[in-house]
């Protein structure tokens, strides 16, 4: 039998996989699997850094739910993609991420662009892989995609040494995986389930508590079926919007630190807390020992056994795929002819909700007649033009909140932002990923000042694929949310938040983009629209009040009892 390259070996193991788009950058130790890879049929695109990769695969896997792969060099190409990976790790998203290595001979001798990244990375992978023999390659990239891709989802890496590249073996795929003591449960326990029914039938004041992992299972029509069955409201995470349309009635938006007075205070009133594919982390909870206190059973749903009773401790949990709980659950919902007569409890607890939606809204007071442009009205603006179907990739600061808190989503897979690690620079990557794996759809990346400069050279990969992709940059020549917590908690010692920022136009201009700059609210209306019909790479950059908060807010250590309004 004719025998492969081990470079080829890869780029043939990745064709078995369905791989499509490669985002990478190439470098000596993985030349041999680039020469390769000029001959497939597998799209590359270049990026300009590392880390640009990573988030590209991020977006691409966000909006696919297939995992996003990147191929890198050693050394420091790949070390530029730990914080890319440490990333996806938080947030349960798949990622492949094959780096070349020096030969084996010199693994160890700190030869030229050495790194241990499997080192490196083993606390922020799922799993890691380095090759030490040609004939292990096909198994390892086929266990490396399903490990990324089953059970809780997350980054591998697969280190490649070039000997290992260049070497040769005969190339058959497996056709399926067998690891030891990697077995994710996808079949919820039916006692468990069904006592997760009985909890609920028996509570006053039912609320689910939603995550990204319903949208990572695909199970966002189940939820919204049997929270519409049940009349139960939904109140989501920052990863979770989107789960439920935002225009259903019983969709609360977002709980947490920047979440509505309404949806916080619905959690503090539960006395039934059902958490579905959500880890309970600290932006949501706050203090722990004040969270949902009047819950008297907390049910937890999740694939991933680690996470339940990890933050807080639960009552009824459920390991499982969430779309087969969910399915379960719905089912079960059917037989049990006793729900029915809840309803009329419920539906006071939701005219309670909404009672509480009216006390104290968000933003009440906008600043529609003032002389500068609010953020609030950017974010109005941007769902006018888009009627809401579009894709949104943000960066991390108060313009991802207030996209968070004001743009309503009503599809999954719909927002791409950086929830757990919080990374400043993801969004303009993330976004270009996402037109890859959408091409059909508008991609809006929406950051702020200080977060695109984080990797605003992939500004130049948008303009050398001609990316439709339209960046709207929220300027208050701050690093805005350090600036509201120095102003909050710290005595307003704006120490080093200040921020200096170039011309944004001229920059977009400089890179083959479009730049648009907006600064009086007569402007907003007709430049975002030209710019927003405008084919290709747009940059918009919108000078907006250098103070503005986000608001309201839970303060750091405090329970949502103690959110603060001004």
């Amino acid at each position: 039998m004719k025998k492969l390259t081990g470079a080829q070996i890869v780029i043939e193991s990745l064709k078995a996989e369905g791989v499509d788009v490669i985002f990478g950058y190439p470098g000596g130790a993985i030349l041999p699997t680039y020469d390769a890879l000029l001959d497939s049929s597998i799209r590359h695109i270049l990026v300009r850094h590392e880390q640009g990769a990573t988030h590209m695969a991020e977006g691409y896997a966000r909006v696919s739910g297939r995992p996003g792969v990147v191929l890198v060099t050693s050394g420091p190409g790949a070390t530029n993609t730990v914080t890319g990976i440490a990333d996806a790790y938080m947030d349960s998203t798949p990622m492949i991420v094959l780096s070349g290595q020096v030969s084996t001979s010199l693994i160890g001798n700190d030869a030229f662009q050495e790194a241990d990244i499997v080192g490196i990375t083993r606390p922020c992978t799922k799993h890691n892989y380095l090759i030490k023999d040609v004939n292990d390659v096909a198994r390892i990239i086929k266990q490396a995609f399903y490990i990324a891709g089953t059970g809780r989802p997350g980054p591998v890496v697969v280190d490649i040494p070039k000997d290992v590249q260049t070497d040769e073996a005969v190339f058959k795929y497996p056709d399926k995986v067998e690891l030891r003591g990697y077995k994710p449960t996808l079949k919820g326990n039916p006692r468990q389930i069904e006592r997760a029914v009985e909890a609920i039938e028996k509570s006053e004041t039912p609320l689910f508590y939603v995550g990204g992992g319903v949208q990572w299972s695909g199970a966002a029509a189940e939820l919204t079926q049997l929270a519409r069955g049940l009349g139960i409201p939904v109140c989501e995470t920052l990863m979770g919007l989107g789960s439920v349309p935002a225009s259903d009635p019983l969709c609360l938006g977002m709980l947490g630190m920047h979440g509505s007075y309404a949806t916080n205070t619905a959690v503090c009133n539960t006395d039934c807390l059902i958490a579905i594919g959500a880890r309970f982390d600290d932006r949501v909870t706050g203090r722990i020992a004040d969270f949902a206190p009047n819950a008297k059973t907390i049910v937890h749903v999740d694939i991933d056994p680690s996470s339940i009773s990890k933050n807080v401790k639960v009552d009824i949990p459920i390991v499982g795929d969430i779309k087969s709980v969910l399915s379960d659950m719905l089912e079960i919902v059917k037989s049990h002819e006793s729900i029915g007569k809840r309803r009329p409890v419920w539906s006071k607890w939701h005219q309670q909700i909404l009672q509480w939606q009216k006390e104290k809204p968000l933003y009440e007071n906008n600043h529609r007649n003032g002389d500068t442009v609010s953020p609030l009205h950017v974010i109005e603006e941007l769902h006018n033009l888009t009627k809401g179907d579009c894709i949104v990739a943000t960066d991390v600061g108060q313009h991802q909140m207030w996209v968070a808190q004001l743009f309503p989503f009503e599809k999954p897979r719909s927002l791409l932002t950086s929830g757990g690690l919080g990374t400043m620079g993801y969004g303009l990557p993330a976004g270009i990923g996402a037109t890859f794996a959408a091409p059909d759809r508008r991609v809006v990346v929406v950051s702020g000042d200080g977060s695109i400069q984080m990797n605003i050279q992939e500004l130049a990969t948008a303009v050398e694929y001609n990316v439709d992709i339209k960046i709207v940059i929220l300027n208050n020549h701050f690093l805005g949310m350090v600036r509201q917590w120095q102003e909050k908690f710290y005595n307003t010692r704006y120490s080093y938040s200040a921020m200096a920022v170039p011309d944004f136009v001229k920059l977009a201009d400089a890179y083959g983009a479009r730049g648009f700059r907006i600064d009086r609210p007569a402007e907003l209306a007709t430049t975002m629209k030209e710019a927003f019909s405008t084919p290709g790479p747009v940059l918009i950059d919108i000078s907006i009040p250098r103070e503005e908060g986000v608001m309201p807010m839970i303060p750091p250590g405090g329970s949502m009892s103690e959110m603060l309004f001004a």
